[in-house]
């Protein structure tokens, strides 16, 4: 795991200058590799390659980046993992074009992969690998650059121009560190940051840059930067895996087995991958929150070593939101080396100050903060730590694929016009007048239907009514701020994204052919889980220089998975069906059978009380005014209904905080 970054400026540059400056890009990214540092510069080309490494796989100098090829053709700069790397030497070595065996000077995947573009070229090698990676490889025969990322975008990778020039990075951080940079906020990013409380590829936060999206990579000759290209746009984007393209083949060619043979297939791809993403030559272990997920990956790399994994899990005395209990047991029937470490509300707060830079663009998932702080306990004692991401993207897990079956279930069959009408009749009154009314009535009333808040949730009962289709449920459950183009954010439209656009869909999920659940688990794998979950992650452990893997997101695994019938996925109201069969080999089924439990903090508790002073300074009027970017009316209205307990915004909230808190760092 490793940072990287570099530039292309037209007509060359100073030799000096272009170290100096590429040398600064790097060192923004010290905390994604702290072991090593590297730049390489063709000062008459103008092209300048950066690298910061943390070394997992051969710690010697012989891993070293930015490496040249044996032949001197290629120049790659690389952050991540190639899984096969050993495998492809050996193919290498045996089919050469050149009759040769390569002289390998060490035993580094960033070797193999120099050699296997030599050899086969860059689309034919990113189809072979098998890993997580973002590369920058240099191509001095052309005079070419090309850009590429892992299939479901483990690794980051930004890249766009600053006055002319082509830069690049694993963080955006690395990017401003380029002379001049100064490019404008792109607003049409803010609105979709405000709804998902991400940004999605290819959008950032900042005109003319952009995130590459996974599975694809990019290339830029000469004649991008000469001055009569208009350097302002994204380049050819080619894709060389697609989860679009991997669902249209499972749909076509559906599995075709027993439900053992089904479990037993999986096994075997599972510890497929998990073999392979635990060779390292540093400490190793894994998170485990005694979920599913996690619970099958710990459960496949215990089974397979000599020696007790080492797990982490974060507890909370919250009980709603405390997991810690469940993991313990589960580590204590396998028999790994468990480590736990109960937070307090203030451990989790101090990590709010470090958001900012930790993110280096909006992001506004609050389980950001115990992520952050399960990578550091894990990183006290290894170096590289494997997670259960994924699961639920991949076999179902999200209770959201349950509530919009449910919900459309009970709205569609109410007409239209009626549903209008009650839902104007539940926003006449205000959320205050509905409180009133269900303190009075709340003697009178069943159990069941006392309820906290009411106004809040009959409004937002009355935003579910006017929806017109399992599509539009399922958007308004991802949705924080429902109309943020249109009600919040100044000066801006939304554009389209992969959730809006049913052209970029598989025809049978876009026809309606398929389970809505299916179109909803496309729709995450292609953006939340890469925008929001990966990047989640990623910047948690690299912020304390730990590597994260993602063994469930192996490409056979998720090609598997999209040839498996809807029924070996969700069963009669279950998730998971298959995984759960699997694990259960392992893991009594009574130490995992529960309510599926959030990674999350107690956000709405926490602006009413300890965060409330810092909460009221970044969403002061005077301040949202002065930087013109959000509605200060809206935001205010929303902080004091909150404030006074009227309605629970804290996720809206949450989202202006965290841009407004990115923006003032």
């Amino acid at each position: 795991m490793c940072g990287l970054t570099g530039f292309w400026q037209f007509g060359g540059c100073p030799g000096d200058d272009a170290r100096a400056t590429v040398q600064r890009m790097a060192d923004t990214l010290i905390h994604r590799g702290p072991d090593d540092a590297g730049v390489w510069v063709d000062a008459e080309v103008g092209i300048a390659l950066g690298h910061r490494r943390l070394a997992i796989l051969d710690l010697s100098p012989a891993g070293h980046q930015p490496m040249v090829s044996a032949s001197g053709r290629y120049v790659i700069v690389f952050n991540g993992e190639i899984y096969n790397y050993l495998e492809l030497r050996e193919k290498l070595t045996k089919v050469n074009p050149t009759g040769m065996v390569p002289p390998w000077r060490g035993h580094s995947d960033t070797e193999t992969l120099l050699a296997a573009f030599e050899a086969w070229g860059i689309e034919k090698t990113l189809e072979r690998v098998v890993g997580m990676f973002a590369i920058a490889l240099w191509d001095r025969k052309r005079r070419m650059l090309t850009l590429a990322r892992d299939r479901m975008g483990e690794k980051p990778l930004y890249y766009g121009w600053v006055h002319g020039t082509l830069v690049f990075g694993s963080e955006l951080k690395a990017l401003r560190a380029y002379p001049g940079f100064d490019n404008a906020i792109e607003r049409q990013a803010l609105a979709l940051f405000m709804r998902y409380d991400y940004i999605p590829a290819p959008w950032s936060i900042y005109e003319n840059i952009w995130k590459l999206p996974p599975g694809c990579f990019v290339q830029f000759g000469e004649q991008s930067l000469s001055p009569g290209a208009s350097p302002a746009g994204k380049g050819e984007i080619k894709a060389y895996w697609s989860v679009r393209e991997v669902a249209e083949a499972g749909f076509r060619e559906p599995l075709a087995c027993t439900e053992a043979e089904a479990a037993q297939e999986l096994e075997r791809l599972l510890r497929q991958a998990i073999t392979g993403q635990m060779v390292a030559d540093v400490p190793l272990g894994a998170f485990l929150s005694g979920g599913v997920d996690s619970s099958t990956v710990v459960a496949l790399m215990q089974a397979q070593s000599a020696r007790p994994v080492q797990t982490f899990t974060i507890g909370f005395h919250e009980g709603d939101y405390n997991e810690a209990e469940h993991a313990k047991a589960v580590a204590r029937h396998l028999g790994t080396a468990h480590t736990d470490l109960y937070v307090t509300p203030d451990d989790a707060m101090a990590v709010i100050p470090r958001l900012p830079a930790l993110y280096d663009e909006p992001f506004a998932d609050s389980s950001q903060i115990p992520t952050f702080l399960v990578a550091g306990l894990a990183r006290r004692q290894v170096t590289v730590s494997l997670s259960g991401d994924g699961g639920d993207e991949l076999f179902g897990g999200y209770t959201r694929y349950f509530w919009t079956r449910a919900l459309w279930k009970r709205l569609g069959v109410v007409p239209m016009p009626l549903r209008r009408a009650l839902a104007a009749a539940l926003t006449g009154p205000s959320p205050a007048a509905w409180n009133r009314v269900f303190r009075l009535l709340g003697p009178l009333l069943p159990r069941r239907l006392r309820v906290k808040l009411a106004g809040d949730k009959m409004h937002k009962l009355a935003e579910l009514l006017a929806l017109d289709s399992l599509e539009a449920v399922y958007r308004y459950l991802v949705s924080h701020w429902k109309h943020p183009a249109e009600e919040l954010v100044i000066g801006c439209t939304e554009p389209e994204t992969i959730l809006s656009r049913r052209d970029a869909w598989p025809a049978s999920l876009a026809q309606g052919q398929r389970p809505f659940e299916e179109v909803m688990m496309f729709l995450d794998q292609l953006s939340y889980l890469p925008d929001d979950i990966l990047v989640k992650v990623d910047r948690a452990a690299m912020g304390v220089s730990l590597e994260t893997r993602v063994p469930l997101l192996d490409h056979r695994v998720v090609e598997f998975t999209w040839r498996l019938p809807y029924h070996f996925k969700i069963r009669e109201g279950q998730s998971k069906w298959l995984l759960r069969q699997v694990l259960y080999r392992y893991v009594p089924k009574e130490l995992i059978e529960r309510p599926k439990m959030g990674f999350g903090v107690p956000l709405d508790q926490w602006l009413r009380g300890p965060l409330r002073e810092w909460a009221e300074d970044l969403l002061s009027e005077a301040r949202l005014k002065r930087k013109a970017f959000l509605n200060p009316e809206l935001v205010r209205q929303k902080w004091q209904e909150h404030l006074l307990g009227r309605r629970n915004w804290a996720y809206h909230l949450w989202n202006v905080l965290m841009w407004e808190a990115w923006l003032a760092a």
